[in-house]
């Protein structure tokens, strides 16, 4: 029986190289962030890191994960702009 075949008459697709590429760069980008928000004491900034890194395991959709992972990096964006003030 073929390994591949199994896992898909179980349900079990493997994720498009896109999903792979936006999950490996929201997951560094997030990592940045939380160690970032670590090292200056910034408890939004870490959190918004820790959801960026952890948020692809909720998520199956290519096109969902690029949506919220531009959303969360808006709020490190604005989170940014805040503390410059």
């Amino acid at each position: 029986m073929d390994n591949l075949a199994g896992l898909q008459s179980l349900g079990l697709t493997l994720p498009s190289p896109a999903y792979l590429f936006g999950a490996i760069v929201f997951g560094v980008i997030g990592f940045a962030a939380f160690r970032y928000g670590k090292r200056v004491g910034r408890q939004l900034t870490r959190w918004l890191g820790l959801a960026l890194m952890l948020y692809p395991y909720a998520i199956s959709q290519t096109w969902s994960l690029y949506v919220v992972g531009t959303i969360l990096c808006a709020g490190l964006f604005i989170d940014r702009g805040s503390a410059a003030r």
